[in-house]
């Protein structure tokens, strides 16, 4: 997701951290579990999605983050891009930091 400016962040699956969008170069879903992995010499990935839950994201999820994490590089100020999972399905949620 290279371009992204520094104010784009992505929650993991925990949510307990988050990583910034620009340092993230593939992210892959494959079943209920998106991982990325991110721009560093040991190709780490993190989790965003683990799976655990029994309704899978849909198959397009992670074009979703792309085009959430693109359309808010544009915005002003400090961005957290979450998951939620309702009766509705999944979605990108966005919100200040």
């Amino acid at each position: 997701m290279g371009g992204v400016g520094p104010e784009v962040w992505i929650a993991t699956a925990d949510g307990r951290d988050m990583v910034r969008a620009d340092a993230i170069v593939v992210v892959r879903l494959d079943g209920g579990r998106l991982t990325a992995q991110l721009r560093d010499e040991s190709k780490q990935t993190v989790t965003l999605i683990d799976g655990a839950t029994a309704a899978h994201p849909p198959a397009d999820f992670h074009r979703r983050l792309v085009r959430t994490v693109a359309e808010l590089a544009d915005s002003s100020g400090a961005q957290l891009v979450r998951t939620a999972c309702d009766e509705n399905g999944w979605r990108w949620v966005t919100e200040p930091l």
